[in-house]
């Protein structure tokens, strides 16, 4: 048992990494669709240089700084294998996809209802309590997701239906980043996890497209974006993502994540003029009492926390 106020410090130490991710994550929406406007990428095209990219950078920082770190175990490997196809290479196509069929704001709502599928998952798999407070921050998440959305009546649902289940297939792809990472964090460096799943994200990505990923464009007007999307809303948000489940149930870094939905639709209203509404900054509020109150912990003991 650690003391009351050390665990509270780690636990909102930890939330704070949790959340400074997801204000990295949510400038993606972002760059993505400035990029494909600017480089003609295809979303699945995208996705490769993207994960080609980071894998790129990650292999020789690693290099530099501790090439031991490249060291890993070969009963990990279908765990990384796994997590790298499903979570990032999967996962990109998918949200690459929604961004440009629903825009940036309404593809992370519907990414948001990911922990959902993560508080079951880590309850059946890490024996994860569902707690009451967990399923009121999850209750508060969804209704605030669908108030962010933008849709405030019955008849402003038109959405495309394939693009809400490439959407929905998005957040459970995201949803499972948490669930393995919480699997492998104990035992590695994050920039080691990082490093291997998206070398396989980068291989699931060739492997779709056939061997044939869409050509890197002549005119590189686009790359001050490519790369601030790589250095800001990949390595930076991922790395601290992965860092803070070294800390945290999965569930809960799940809940935390939803605060990416305030501040992707802040920014896509600011950089790509998408309606922001009164419902929708109720929903935001509601979605960030959803966050401070699975942050809050009855019972700050190293056993559970």
């Amino acid at each position: 048992m650690i003391p009351r106020e050390r665990a509270y410090s780690s636990r909102l130490s930890s939330i704070l990494l949790v959340i400074a991710a997801t204000i990295c994550w949510s400038t993606s929406g972002i760059f993505i669709n400035l990029i494909i406007r600017k480089s003609g990428f295809s979303a699945v095209g995208l996705a490769f240089w993207r994960d080609l990219s980071t894998t790129l950078a990650l292999f020789i920082g690693i290099l530099i700084i501790n090439p031991r770190l490249l060291v890993v175990k070969k009963k990990d490997l279908p765990w990384l294998i796994s997590m790298g196809a499903i979570s990032i290479g999967i996962f990109h196509v998918f949200w690459n996809q929604a961004v440009v069929m629903l825009g940036a704001s309404l593809a992370t709502v519907v990414q948001c209802n990911a922990p959902i599928f993560v508080t079951i998952m880590a309850w059946f798999l890490f024996g994860e309590k569902i707690t009451t407070r967990k399923i009121i921050s999850i209750a508060l998440a969804a209704v605030g997701t669908i108030l962010v959305s933008g849709i405030s009546s019955v008849g402003d649902w038109k959405i495309a239906p394939i693009g809400l289940l490439i959407a929905l297939g998005s957040a459970i792809t995201y949803g499972s980043l948490s669930l393995f990472g919480k699997k492998l964090s104990g035992d590695y460096n994050p920039w080691t996890i990082m490093f291997y799943i998206f070398a396989f994200g980068t291989l699931t990505l060739f492997a779709i497209q056939l061997g044939k990923p869409d050509p890197w464009p002549a005119e590189l007007d686009f790359l001050p974006l490519f790369v601030g999307f790589i250095l800001v809303s990949t390595i930076l948000g991922f790395g601290l993502y992965t860092t803070s489940l070294k800390y945290l149930p999965a569930s809960v870094s799940s809940i935390t994540a939803t605060s990416e939905i305030f501040f992707a639709s802040i920014l896509a209203y600011i950089f790509l003029q998408e309606r922001i509404d009164l419902w929708q900054i109720i929903g935001s509020v509601l979605i960030i009492i959803g966050v401070v109150l699975v942050s809050l912990a009855k019972d700050p003991s190293i056993k559970e926390y």
